[in-house]
């Protein structure tokens, strides 16, 4: 489906961003917001593309899947909801909490080992509770901590050392390093610090795109395809309850999906359609319905895509007007 040889890492630039999305209100153009979307065929074929999906970006938790793939070719063992939380950015509920647990507990380390950095629960009611009951922000609650008992595991069961295990010259962050340049095809473009602590690989949007169809493509069994099956059939340990990319999963069969901070999105069918998008000023109201143009744009029935069009604006409580793809990306036009 791929060459098997990586490409040269993409060029670091100013990207060179389209509109991608436009607030409309009352008829009239309030606001653009700018980006980049690639939509791949099945044969992994460039059928769509708009802004510039070339250049290096970062994808940020876009990439999980990917470093979750390497984790279980180093021999880690989790499957199901486990895994699921592996990949995850969650929302901080309490079955994250419990997962991310039992994940240090089957590697026998404890959350005095994880080096992510505390925080509050992503998810905003998840978040307000936990102020409410004046609880800390914690390593465990960090949406990311799933992912770091998972490294920590890895670590263990390979005899690598679990002091700087964020560093990239670890052999953890080596392996994964070595996956991510193998599922996207390319050299990485520069290596920087993600939110949480662990290694940022920047790659392009193309290469992103690229990755997530190997994975859902990936024979049975395999960790591509043990990691695709458990993001699927467990989204909300991928997530939470109520976050798009788990409802994304649920309205569209067989779809893999994954957000990242700063506007990222990735998303792939079994076939090897796939589309990845990034918002060049971050916002989630453009992400989400430029996704579900882009999924459309591959082939997905728009019937199944309609709550993912976008949020209504509203003016003293009353939707006014919405958030839509441009006609550029979204030849149906604009939503009413």
């Amino acid at each position: 489906m791929y060459g098997s040889s990586l490409a040269q890492a993409p060029a670091i630039r100013e990207p060179r961003h389209a509109p991608v999305a436009q607030l409309v209100r009352g008829g009239v153009t309030e606001g653009i917001h700018y980006g980049s979307v690639v939509v791949l065929g099945a044969g992994g074929e460039v059928e769509f593309q708009l802004g510039d999906i070339e250049a290096a970006c970062y994808p940020r938790s876009a990439l999980k899947p990917v470093q979750a793939v390497a984790m279980l070719r180093a021999g880690l063992p989790l499957e199901g909801e486990l895994l699921s939380l592996a990949a995850a950015s969650h929302s901080g509920e309490e079955r994250h909490l419990a997962g991310a647990r039992r994940i240090l507990e089957l590697g026998g380390v404890t959350e005095d080992d994880l080096r992510n950095v505390p925080d509050l629960p992503y998810g905003p009611a998840v978040r307000d509770a936990w102020i409410r009951e004046g609880r800390e922000p914690s390593r465990l609650a960090q949406n990311c901590s799933g992912k770091h008992a998972a490294m920590l595991y890895t670590c263990v069961l390979n005899g690598w050392s679990l002091d700087g295990y964020l560093d990239p010259g670890h052999p953890l962050q080596q392996a994964i390093a070595e996956i991510v340049e193998d599922l996207t095809g390319q050299r990485i473009a520069r290596v920087t610090v993600d939110g949480c602590g662990a290694p940022l690989f920047s790659v392009s949007l193309h290469g992103l795109a690229r990755a997530v169809a190997r994975i859902t493509t990936a024979a049975p069994g395999t960790p591509e395809a043990r990691v695709a099956d458990a993001m699927r059939d467990h989204a909300e340990m991928a997530s939470g309850a109520g976050r798009d990319v788990a409802a994304l999963m649920r309205a569209v069969p067989g779809l893999l999906a994954k957000d990242g901070f700063e506007g990222v999105g990735v998303a792939a069918l079994p076939d090897g359609r796939a589309v990845a998008v990034k918002i060049s000023d971050g916002a989630n109201r453009a992400r989400v319905p430029v996704t579900a143009a882009a999924l459309a744009r591959a082939g997905v029935d728009p019937a199944l895509l309609t709550e993912f069009k976008g949020e209504p604006l509203l003016g003293g409580g009353q939707p006014v007007g919405h958030i839509h793809p441009t006609q550029t990306l979204d030849p149906a036009g604009p939503s009413t």
